[in-house]
């Protein structure tokens, strides 16, 4: 672990904060640091580790200045900068907001309430699961839940990709120039992505189709070796030999807490301007939360950055 949960989650807490950050993942760090650069106090509260998801990845190695890395090196990294700049962390879980006035409220699960005058939400967003047996276990050992994190480790290796939406065949396409076989694994007998993608993925040689078949357990010894295939219609099921398996079945946005606060999109996803403000002068959104097209760790620390940033110039200069 990178903190005691015993000892940090009672440390103190000041009511007031000139910022305060829900979320200690890349987006959240990066918006601290760049919050005491521009001179301000801010206060990062995470629910559980430092770096958030990062913890997950196995490995991380499409992070500038990090050739490899492991997930969890890389989020101790993240919260060790965060601290050395003198961002102060808080370990506990925010259960209401209210941004209905210039000085925002935030109440936590252990009672405490902070003020703040400016907010970034960066909680993130968590890949839908199959709730299917051995996709827990089996997570980061072959199964994943993105292809331009993981896929290099499937390289001339057979890979399934579960899903029938934009996300699925985009990831499905980019894997098949790595992996050697990729079987698109759909519940219906026709894709829901959009027609260019479709046509893409009928005219790659290597991506092949398993129709109305559903995963109803994932397999394997130190890693992922097969799933447990059923056919909707026959009720058939199969073992299908595979090295990993990639999940593409929705993401689900944290942004429960927000609704009727900020303006979402119909995925649930907060819609920001350039300076990823929201729709509330004053809160701020980062990460994979925000409506966007591309969730990476890069481009989380970039919306943190800019919010920051903005922040700074907009409500304390």
């Amino acid at each position: 672990m990178f903190f005691d949960m015993g000892t940090s989650k009672k440390s103190s807490i000041k009511e007031y904060y000139d910022m305060v950050i829900i979320g200690g993942g890349p987006a959240g760090v990066a918006a601290g640091i760049y919050a005491v650069q521009g001179g301000i106090k801010p206060l990062i509260i995470e629910k559980d580790l430092d770096g958030g998801q990062v913890n997950l990845t196995e490995y991380v190695e499409n992070y500038p200045g990090f050739s490899s890395i492991t997930g969890e090196e890389l989020a101790e990294k993240l919260g060790e900068h965060a601290k050395k700049f003198g961002v102060e962390f808080y370990y506990g879980e925010v259960i209401n907001v209210d941004f209905s006035k210039e000085e925002k409220i935030i109440s936590l699960d252990d009672g405490n309430i902070v003020k703040a005058k400016t907010i970034v939400i960066a909680t993130g967003a968590t890949p839908r699961k199959l709730g299917v047996p051995g996709e827990k276990e089996f997570a980061g050992k072959g199964v994943s839940y993105c292809a331009t994190c993981d896929g290099h480790f499937f390289r001339n290796q057979k890979v399934a990709v579960v899903g029938g939406g934009n996300t699925a065949v985009e990831e499905a396409l980019y894997l098949s120039k790595i992996a050697k076989e990729v079987y698109i694994i759909h519940r219906r007998d026709k894709l829901r992505a959009d027609k260019i993608y479709q046509d893409k993925a009928f005219n790659t040689e290597n991506i092949k189709f398993i129709w109305n078949s559903v995963v109803k357990e994932i397999k394997g010894d130190k890693k992922v070796n097969k799933l447990v295939l059923e056919n909707r219609e026959t009720g058939e099921v199969i073992d299908f030999d595979v090295d990993g398996v990639f999940i593409f079945v929705g993401l689900l946005p944290v942004t429960q807490l927000f609704k009727d606060k900020i303006e979402l999109d119909e995925y649930g996803y907060i819609i920001t301007d350039k300076h990823m403000e929201t729709s509330v002068k004053g809160v701020f959104a980062a990460g994979d939360v925000v409506q966007k097209e591309l969730r990476q760790i890069i481009t989380a620390a970039a919306d943190g950055a800019i919010a920051a940033s903005f922040a700074v110039r907009e409500y304390f200069n």
